[in-house]
């Protein structure tokens, strides 16, 4: 009967301390959160990383942890302690995922961090190595969630950056300027963008489209159908017709593009017609 009795005891004295535990943890999210939103993130992370120590089924404490560390972390900078901040994040979002695959948070944290990572890389090697890292984790995004637009419209944006760095490299390689307008005039070297690339805008193209399927109204995703319809009559020198015809699709999306814009102002727009950005 004792060592019922003591077992019981023993059983409700577990229970109170995980109860309190999970109520330091909730304490300690609580103080990160005030502590992140104040731009204070070193003394978020350590709240965050006390949230998960006290209680490790907390996921939103790991996912701030995760987002704290990734909001410290300079795209381009190449010190130890910076490098170290993107692993600490990509660590603590996996943690995330171990528990939920199809933490939407994660995934799109991921991507959004392997793309910023390859906006640092100075060997263009490195950077579509990058992007392709980039590129896997927004397809699980939109695994998880079909309509999820901005999964799609990034895919589209990492299509035209995979397309235009190795372009603006060979512009480079040949002499031309940067603002320098026109299509490549070397037929090889344009050729051999053409197969290996003209897969990537198409590919783009698709993306941005499925995008605006899920909001017609979404402006960001005219911009770069603009961008790519460009890239595309760029190689088209030769085919006059096709050329003509993908520069008056590009002038339309940049059309599209200003209503949607204008369209979206107006919905802000305030009671004497002026537009939250304006009030700032």
């Amino acid at each position: 009967m004792k060592s019922t009795i003591l077992t019981v005891g023993i059983g409700l004295l577990v229970l109170f301390g995980t109860g309190c535990d999970k109520l330091k943890s909730r304490d300690a999210l609580n103080h990160g959160v005030q502590a992140y939103k104040g731009a204070k993130y070193a003394d978020a992370v350590e709240y965050f990383k006390t949230a998960v120590q006290l209680d490790p089924t907390n996921l939103n404490g790991r996912l701030y942890l995760a987002t704290a560390y990734m909001s410290q972390y300079i795209p381009g900078a190449e010190s130890p302690e910076n490098m170290q901040l993107a692993k600490q994040a990509q660590e603590e979002f996996g943690r995330v995922l171990e528990k939920d695959p199809n933490d939407k948070t994660a995934l799109a944290s991921l991507a959004s961090l392997a793309y910023q990572q390859a906006q640092g890389q100075p060997d263009l090697d490195a950077k579509l190595k990058k992007l392709e890292e980039a590129k896997d984790w927004y397809l699980k995004l939109i695994a998880s969630d079909p309509q999820n637009k901005e999964g799609f419209y990034s895919l589209g944006v990492i299509d035209w950056v995979k397309w235009y760095a190795p372009w603006m490299k060979a512009r480079a390689e040949l002499g031309m300027k940067p603002e320098e307008p026109g299509p490549i005039k070397d037929k090889k070297v344009k050729a051999e963008l053409q197969e290996k690339y003209s897969a990537t805008i198409e590919d783009g193209m698709k993306n941005l489209q499925k995008a605006l399927d899920i909001d017609k109204d979404y402006d960001d995703a005219m911009a770069y159908m603009n961008l790519l319809y460009r890239e595309k009559a760029d190689r088209e020198c030769d085919q006059p017709e096709q050329r003509a015809a993908d520069l008056k699709a590009a002038d339309e999306w940049v059309d599209k593009t200003m209503a949607a814009k204008k369209a979206k102002a107006e919905k802000q727009a305030g009671p004497q017609g002026i537009t939250m950005d304006q009030q700032k």
